[in-house]
Formats: C-alpha cells, sequence, structure tokens
C-alpha cells in the first residue's frame, strides 16, 4: 500500500486540483496510517479496536454509566455490552451498580488500567509523523484539529 508520505509534492490525480480535496486526500490517507498501526498494536494485547477504545475511556475517565460508552464509542448500548462483556471476563473492567438500578457503571480494573496506558503508549509511539514535528508545528496541528473536530457532533458527557 502506498501512503500519502510516500507523495511530498501531494496525493497523485489530486495535487494542484482543489487544495479542499487535497486536504481531504491526505486525512484519509493519514487515517488510513493511523487505524492500521492502531489495529496493530491492539491486536498485540489480544483486544479489538472497540475494546481497546472502550478501555482507554474507561481508565481515563471512569467511572463512566454504559450509556456514556455508548455514547463516546458512537454505537448502540446493545454493542456495548458485548464489549464490556469481553473486558470483564478478562478483568480490565467492572460494572457495578448505580442509585438507578437500570444503570451500570463501567470502572477499570487496576490490570485494566495498567493495559489501557500501556496500549496508548505504543499507539503514540506508533503515529505515523506526529513525533517528527517540532513542538510548534504540533501545537499548529492541535489548534487546526480541534478546530475541524465539531465537538457539537458528536455525543460527549464529559
Amino acid at each position: 500500500m502506498t501512503s500519502a508520505a510516500s507523495y511530498p509534492g501531494g496525493v497523485p490525480g489530486v495535487a494542484g486540483v482543489d487544495p479542499t480535496e487535497e486536504i481531504v486526500e491526505h486525512l484519509f490517507a493519514l487515517v488510513d496510517r493511523l487505524r492500521a498501526g492502531y489495529e496493530g498494536v491492539v491486536a498485540c494485547f489480544e483486544l479489538s479496536p472497540p475494546q481497546a477504545k472502550a478501555l482507554h475511556y474507561v481508565a481515563e475517565a471512569g467511572p463512566v454509566p454504559m450509556r456514556d460508552l455508548a455514547c463516546r464509542l458512537r454505537c448502540d448500548a446493545s454493542n456495548v455490552t458485548g464489549i464490556v462483556d469481553r473486558l470483564e471476563q478478562r478483568g480490565l473492567v467492572e460494572r457495578h451498580p448505580a442509585a438507578d438500578r437500570r444503570v451500570k457503571i463501567l470502572v477499570a480494573t487496576a490490570r485494566g488500567t495498567e493495559v489501557a496506558r500501556a496500549v496508548w503508549t505504543q499507539v503514540r509511539t506508533a503515529s505515523p509523523g506526529v513525533g517528527e514535528l517540532s513542538p510548534g508545528e504540533r501545537d499548529q496541528l492541535l489548534t487546526l484539529l480541534r478546530r475541524l473536530d465539531q465537538p457539537g457532533e458528536r455525543c460527549w458527557t464529559g
């Protein structure tokens, strides 16, 4: 597979056309590379990508109601149940009752927090090109990404 990094002057067939189109093409190429790296890292921990995302969120934000996790993962609550079942079977998260008996609160175990941090450390170090940016470039990119991310279009609880 050829990556956008292989084309310093732009993506073939797109460069020189519309700058917006080229930006989108580069973003898609970068997302593909990030996803491939992420999938490789989480596989080493015998986690699926959704399990790793769920574990990371619970470990960092926890205690978290299951409905908030579903919202964060942008999936149906029934899908989250299966993801959490597998994490719980591995001893990475626990379900706790809330005051409202219909609500289950998720808490990462000590082992779950350890695994989540190890996964994220590897993901961060394996992220293509980000570590090669200067601090100023990283700040600039982060500012642009925050502006483009449109958190209002996602379901956020925090």
